[in-house]
C-alpha cells in the first residue's frame, strides 16, 4: 500500500521510535471450532532455562488456528510407558507432546520429544537432538514443525523466515528474524527509507528499493555474503520488485517513460521489458505460483483497485469490486487465492479472495494494515498492523480465527514478508 502511496505522491509516512530493545509479547486472540485439541506438557528440566520449548510450541501451533491446546496444569512430561492417558482424555486432549531436556558434558543440551495419540496410546512420532542454548528457540520451531505435519499432512512454516522494515530513531534498517520476529538481524542500516523487501524464491536473497541515492533504486543483496547489487536504477522512480517463481525474473515499477508502469528485467539487471500499458498507476506487482500472471494495483478505472494480466502482456482483467480501495495483493502459494488491503468504513484491513468463486473475506478489524504476505504452507497471514500509531508485527490464520500480535517496545516495524520453506526440511 506504501508503494501505491508513494507512487501517487503521497508522502511517506513519519515512523515513530523509542529508545529501548526488548524481546516480543505475544498476544493471541480470536476462537474457532473444529481444532485439534491438543496437550504441551511442559518438558522435564526446562524450569530455569532462558528458553522453554514448551511454550514456543504451543504458540506456534496456535498461532495457526488448528489447535485448541489443553490445559497441562499440575501434569507434567512423563516416559509413555508412565503416561496416565486416562487424565489427558479427561481434559479433552486427543494428541500429547511430552518432551526433556538435559544437560551434556559438552555444554549443550539433548532435547528429546515425542508426540502421542491419546485415544490409540501409541507414538505417532518423536525427535531428538543436541543444541547449544542459542538453538533452543529453532529446536522448539523444528519440534512445532514435525507435530503441525505429522497431525495435519502438510508442511509447517515455523522455521521459516520473515523480512521487515524497522524504524528506530532517524535510522531505518532491513531486518531478517525467525518467522515470530525473534533473532532479528540487520541486513543494511540507512538515515534513508527501505521499502517493499521481497524474498528470491530459494531464500538465499532479497529485493528492496532504497532510498539512499535520494531516489527510489531497487537492489537485490545475497543474505550469505551481504553482497548487493543495483539491479533498477533507471531514470526516475525504480520500486516494488517481486520475484519471479524460478527466481530468474524480477518485475518492478519504473517512471521511465513517465507514469509508475510494470516492466520485467533479469534478476541480474539486464533485458529490461514494459508489461503494462496503461494511462494510470501500475504498482505493486505479484506472481502467480505457476508464474503465468501478475497481480497489481492499478487506478486505471478510477480508484486502486487489484488486477490481473499474463506476464507476457495482454489486456488486464480487474479482481476486486468490493469497496473504492483495494491494494498490495500477494498470491497464496498455491495458487488458490490472493490477501490484499481493503478499505472498509475508513479502516484498512486484511482481506483474502478466492480466484475460483471471488468471495472476499475479511480477516481482521483493527484499523490500520499493511503488507500482508502468505506463509509458505497457505496457513497463516503475516502482515504490519500500528497500534498507538506504532508498526508492530502480526499474524492471522487464513480463516481469520486465529490473530497474533508479535509487539515490540523498540522501534516501528513495516512492510513485512514471509520467506520460503527452508531447503533443509
Amino acid at each position: 500500500m506504501r508503494n501505491f502511496l508513494y507512487c501517487t505522491g503521497v508522502l511517506l509516512l513519519l515512523w515513530m521510535s523509542t529508545s529501548s530493545q526488548a524481546a516480543l509479547n505475544i498476544e493471541i486472540f480470536g476462537g474457532g471450532t473444529n481444532k485439534i485439541p491438543i496437550a504441551i506438557a511442559p518438558f522435564n528440566g526446562e524450569r530455569g532455562l532462558p528458553q522453554s520449548i514448551s511454550a514456543i510450541v504451543s504458540a506456534d501451533l496456535e498461532r495457526t488456528g488448528l489447535f485448541k491446546l489443553v490445559d497441562t496444569l499440575g501434569l507434567t512430561s512423563q516416559e509413555p510407558e508412565q503416561i496416565r492417558y486416562i487424565d489427558w482424555q479427561g481434559r479433552g486432549a486427543s494428541a500429547l507432546v511430552v518432551g526433556s531436556i538435559s544437560p551434556l558434558p559438552d555444554g549443550r543440551i539433548d532435547v528429546r520429544f515425542r508426540l502421542l495419540d491419546v485415544v490409540k496410546r501409541t507414538q505417532l512420532t518423536g525427535f531428538s537432538g543436541a543444541v547449544t542454548t542459542e538453538q533452543l528457540r529453532a529446536f522448539a520451531h523444528r519440534i512445532a514443525d514435525i507435530v503441525y505435519e505429522t497431525l495435519t499432512g502438510e508442511p509447517g512454516a515455523f522455521s521459516t523466515r520473515i523480512a521487515f522494515v524497522r524504524k528506530q530513531g532517524s535510522q531505518y534498517a532491513l531486518q531478517v528474524s525467525d518467522y515470530d520476529g525473534f533473532n532479528a538481524r540487520s541486513l543494511i542500516e540507512y538515515t534513508e527509507p527501505i521499502i517493499s523487501p521481497a524474498w528470491s524464491p530459494d531464500g538465499s536473497r532479497i529485493a528492496y528499493t532504497s532510498f539512499e541515492k535520494k531516489k527510489p533504486v531497487v537492489y537485490v543483496q545475497t543474505l550469505a555474503t551481504r553482497e548487493r547489487k543495483a539491479v533498477a536504477n533507471f531514470k526516475g522512480s525504480n520500486s516494488a520488485p517481486a520475484w519471479s517463481p524460478d527466481g530468474s525474473k524480477l518485475a518492478v515499477v519504473l517512471t521511465l517513460h513517465g507514469g509508475s508502469q510494470i516492466y520485467l528485467i533479469n534478476a541480474d539487471g539486464s533485458g529490461l521489458q514494459r508489461i503494462s500499458q496503461s494511462p494510470g498507476i501500475d504498482t505493486e506487482p505479484s506472481f502467480s505460483p505457476d508464474g503465468r500472471w501478475l497481480m497489481f494495483t492499478s487506478d486505471r478505472g478510477g480508484s486502486p483497485q487489484i488486477y490481473r494480466m499474463p506476464v507476457s502482456g495482454g489486456a488486464a482483467e480487474r479482481m476486486t469490486f468490493e469497496g473504492d480501495y483495494n491494494v498490495s495483493p500477494h498470491y497464496s502459494p498455491d495458487g488458490k487465492r490472493f490477501v490484499y488491503i481493503h478499505r472498509n468504513a475508513g479502516r484498512f484491513n486484511v482481506a483474502i479472495q478466492d480466484l475460483s468463486t471471488r468471495q472476499m473475506q475479511l480477516l481482521t478489524d483493527s484499523n490500520f494494515d499493511e503488507s500482508p504476505s502468505f506463509s509458505p504452507n497457505n496457513r497463516m497471514i503475516l502482515y504490519t498492523t500500528e497500534i498507538g500509531g506504532r508498526g508492530i508485527l502480526s499474524t492471522v490464520s487464513s480463516d481469520g480465527q486465529a490473530k497474533s500480535r508479535l509487539s515490540q517496545e523498540a522501534g516501528n516495524i513495516r512492510e513485512a514478508v514471509w520467506g520460503p520453506l527452508l531447503k533443509q526440511r
